[in-house]
């Protein structure tokens, strides 16, 4: 290919790069869903507190649960204030608790090394408790505007399935997700930002998983998998996640909603109530042990974990 050639089809996928941007951006624009992290004024603290709690969670269980969170702890200081028991009481039934310790111990990192402010740096947010490449993007692009490439599941769906036309992203990988989100990303700040909640809301509710709704797609005419035909994805896979019913983290669930239902410790014998299987049981337990999530404060005497 010679020199004219190659820079006509570098303009030309800039082009239809910046189109692809341009119709999602639009179409968000008019279809966004109100959700409280995109009203003016959400505080950068609130973007992190949604960021921790939406990690596997859906949204409509998130709204309610933030809510309450950010009233009765509005600052990373007020959480820090507080033992990491009291923010694993409070996350509840948001699933996976430990979210809850990290969350705890970012505000502590957050109020001592950064007098209480949530840092805009990715280096800064990626040093604290429990924020990986993801949430520290999301942070510094949602709440401050930085200019990030932000990629969650629905974004790499969106991507594999209109640029590469595939039916479902390869496993994660963060370069190769980082750089196909780069080459979509607008250059001006605003529009960058824009963009990157777009393609997350495209994912979330028109290109969903398994029952996309491409009549409704803003970018149904430019989507590499629409014009092939919609072939099934025949490449390498992520694990599938063992199912919930009888698995340890029921049970862990179990004895973690029993620790958080009384402020007093519970018994041995009121966790053995709780699942039949003793090996099992005695597993989920050592491993709440293990994670900081659950202390022993006398012989057979259990509570959530007080800092």
């Amino acid at each position: 290919m010679n020199a004219t050639a190659r820079s006509t089809t570098t303009v030309t996928a800039d082009a239809a790069t910046a189109g692809l941007a341009a119709e999602i951006s639009a179409w968000f624009g008019e279809n966004a869903r109100d959700l409280p992290w995109r009203r003016a004024g959400f505080s950068a603290w609130g973007t992190l507190v949604s960021e921790f709690m939406l990690q596997q969670t859906p949204v409509n269980r998130v709204i309610p649960r933030l809510a309450e969170w950010l009233e009765r702890w509005p600052t990373p200081g007020d959480l820090a204030a507080v033992p990491p028991g009291e923010a694993v009481r409070a996350w509840a039934s948001l699933g996976y608790p430990r979210r809850a310790l990290w969350l705890h111990a970012a505000a502590v990192q957050i109020t001592e090394r950064h007098s209480g402010v949530v840092p805009h740096d990715v280096d800064d947010l990626l040093a604290l408790t429990g924020i990986g490449d993801y949430t520290a993007r999301a942070v510094a692009a949602f709440a401050y505007g930085h200019r990030h490439p932000v990629v969650d599941t629905n974004t790499r769906r969106v991507i594999a399935r209109a640029v590469a036309g595939q039916a479902e992203p390869a496993p994660p990988s963060r370069t190769r997700d980082l750089e196909a989100m780069e080459q979509l990303l607008p250059e001006e700040t605003v529009a960058a930002a824009v963009f990157n909640a777009a393609i997350m809301e495209l994912g979330a509710v028109v290109c969903t998983s398994r029952s996309p709704r491409c009549d409704a797609c803003p970018i149904r005419d430019a989507c590499a998998w629409r014009a092939a035909g919609y072939p099934e994805y025949a490449g390498p896979k992520k694990a599938v996640q063992k199912k919930f019913e009888g698995s340890d983290r029921q049970v862990r669930g179990l004895i973690m909603a029993e620790l958080r239902s009384t402020h007093h410790p519970v018994t041995a014998a009121e966790i053995e109530g709780l699942w039949p299987d003793a090996v099992q049981r005695d597993r989920a337990l050592a491993g709440l042990l293990a994670d900081g999530l659950a202390v022993c404060v006398d012989t057979g005497m259990y509570a959530l974990s007080q800092g």
